[in-house]
């Protein structure tokens, strides 16, 4: 399948982003956001797939995977989604790209759109970030003493997230899988940047768009799957029946880490989805 690599750089006001694409230049734009703590990484099966029709574009944001990570970067909601917006300009598409956003990346590219005037032709948001109340009670507890977990001996460090990511995932991931997704989070600079960005978690930045969502007028689908014990599949009927004409697709045995657990199954949605626009 070959190395997952992002070898282009954006400078944002966050610090440098760094990404890559796949696909023939010129055909069809499909954008990839990720969510937290995860990276571009967790896309890798489906925009292989999707570059078969589509450039595919995607990137890690600023703090995440291998994007800058600094201290006192600011990697809130409010930041992304004014990077994404800006990295969008700077890629200078053609036409308004088709947009796939996970988790965290869902609340960013909401964001983008109604906050920054970011254009898409069409929207998925999987297992989004979208609606209060959010945030586990792990979460939480961080994020009110993310200094003293900062603190935490490196293998301990190391252990709690691989743990916290691995409870995305319905059947189980794959160990060599798990070790890429946690590796962001290790050593000097990815020990805080972990902390760092649920510190600065912050559900006032979803709260400020929830009530813009029935202003969405672009084609719309919601996936989510449905084993999701992060963010509970009723959460995503309620989403779509809160965007005009929004779809609704729940998928079968897949946890949180929908791009994981069932990357087919998402990648025929997205492509069916993305097929039907026009």
């Amino acid at each position: 399948m070959g190395e997952w690599r992002l070898p282009h750089t954006y400078r944002s006001d966050s610090g440098e982003v760094r990404w890559g694409s796949l696909g023939e230049p010129g055909r069809d734009p499909v954008v990839l956001l990720h969510g937290t703590p995860f990276s571009s990484h967790v896309w890798r099966a489906v925009a292989r797939a999707l570059a078969r029709r589509h450039q595919v574009f995607f990137w890690d944001m600023p703090g995440y995977g291998t994007s800058e990570q600094s201290a006192g970067q600011d990697v809130s909601l409010a930041a992304q989604g004014r990077v994404f917006a800006g990295l969008l300009a700077h890629w200078d598409l053609p036409q308004p790209p088709l947009v796939a956003a996970h988790d965290f990346g869902g609340a960013v590219a909401l964001r983008a759109h109604l906050l920054h005037g970011a254009r898409y032709r069409a929207l998925a948001l999987v297992d989004p970030v979208a609606l209060a109340p959010w945030g586990s009670p792990f979460f939480r507890l961080v994020g009110e003493h993310s200094a003293v977990f900062e603190q935490l001996p490196p293998a301990l460090h190391r252990a709690l997230v691989r743990e916290y990511v691995a409870s995305a995932s319905g059947p189980g991931l794959h160990p060599a899988v798990l070790d890429r997704l946690v590796e962001p989070w290790s050593g000097e600079a990815g020990q805080p940047a972990f902390y760092r960005q649920i510190a600065q978690a912050d559900q006032r930045y979803t709260d400020e768009v929830q009530g813009r969502y029935g202003e969405i007028d672009l084609p719309v689908l919601v996936c989510w799957g449905e084993e999701d014990t992060w963010i509970p599949v009723a959460k995503g009927r309620e989403l779509a029946a809160l965007i005009p004409g929004a779809e609704f697709e729940p998928l079968a045995g897949a946890g949180h880490l929908v791009q994981e657990d069932a990357p087919a199954e998402l990648t025929a949605a997205l492509g069916d989805f993305f097929r039907r626009v026009r």
